[in-house]
């Protein structure tokens, strides 16, 4: 059984819910919602209200069992409303303690707009550094993203990209794929992961003449690493790396920012995109889009990327039951 949060009640979150019991209701994995039934019933689901867990595990076959969670204000779809951004917020926290007590096997998240939580003084850049406070591991939380054809992982996340760039340093790759290294080992079952790393620079560099963080930055991390033991190669040239023939030479890329993984990753399969949070003591999985207020309460949700989520988790759980 695995939880899933409400994300925000005025995106695609009651959409894509409802079309992943549909998808996974006979054959599973099961999950519980935390959140309001009457946004659920309104997106056409059949919902129960359930008390616990096992009450839910019960249910799941016929109906979308809830665990029962209030909103603060009323919710029109594609119209947010900070006012809501404490049950949004308590739908994940209640979440995480349920898979840290152990009544589920994992987290998976519905979208949440960062924008309208923000205005109501959420202090987290997103979810995965929440889910890092949340689980007492600040600072150890690293994301990835997985689709059938490729995982990403940026070591700078949801900062500017001139931020990103000033902050990229040695000591933060080697934390970044020590942590991406143990997971894929762990949750993974990939017992010798193969990593690429890329470079920043156009050319991965051109030996400095494009730029000297590979050999400043990105090289000695590459070197400490394989000191270590690990199969890692690079830094290889970010515009060639994610060729079909380069692809099937790593398990995983390191990429230096965020969009330099996440456009060929959803470029190749966003339908099939999966956010995960490594490092943390639990299992958390995610859909690789977002709210998408243009087009909630439409119909038109593709509930695809939340059941691929839920299934990674589910195959993520079995090997760390495992390991």
């Amino acid at each position: 059984m695995l939880a899933l949060t409400m994300g925000d009640p005025a995106g695609i979150g009651p959409e894509i819910t409802v079309g992943a019991w549909r998808a996974l209701h006979r054959q599973g994995p099961a999950f519980v919602v935390i959140g309001d039934p009457d946004i659920l019933t309104r997106a056409g689901g059949q919902v129960r209200v359930v008390p616990d867990v096992a009450a839910a595990r019960a249910a799941f076959a016929d109906a979308i069992p809830v665990l029962p969670l209030s909103l603060a204000a009323p919710v029109t779809p594609g119209h947010p409303d900070s006012a809501n951004a404490g049950a949004i917020t308590g739908s994940i926290a209640r979440a995480v303690r349920m898979a840290l007590s152990g009544e589920v096997a994992g987290v998976v998240t519905n979208p949440i707009s960062k924008v309208v939580l923000r205005r109501a003084g959420f202090p987290h850049p997103g979810h995965t550094e929440y889910l890092g406070e949340l689980c007492d591991a600040p600072g150890r939380e690293v994301m990835m993203l997985a689709c059938p054809y490729l995982r990403v992982v940026p070591v700078t996340v949801h900062v500017a990209l001139r931020r990103a760039i000033a902050e990229l340093d040695t000591s933060g790759i080697i934390r970044a794929t020590r942590t991406t290294h143990a997971a894929l080992r762990r949750d993974f079952g990939i017992d010798a992961p193969r990593i690429a790393v890329a470079g920043l620079n156009p050319h991965a560099g051109e030996g400095g003449t494009m730029g000297t963080e590979e050999r400043d930055i990105i090289i000695p991390a590459i070197e400490a690493l394989r000191a270590e033991g690990m199969d890692i190669t690079g830094p290889w040239p970010p515009d060639t790396m994610f060729t079909p023939t380069a692809r099937a030479r790593y398990d995983v890329a390191m990429c230096m920012y965020h969009d330099q993984g996440l456009i060929p990753l959803k470029t190749l399969d966003m339908a099939q995109g999966v956010n995960v949070t490594l490092g943390l003591p639990v299992i958390r999985t995610s859909p690789d889009h977002g709210t998408a207020f243009d087009i909630a309460g439409h119909g038109t949700a593709d509930p695809s990327s939340l059941v691929a989520a839920m299934r990674m988790a589910a195959e993520m759980a079995v090997h760390r039951n495992r390991s």
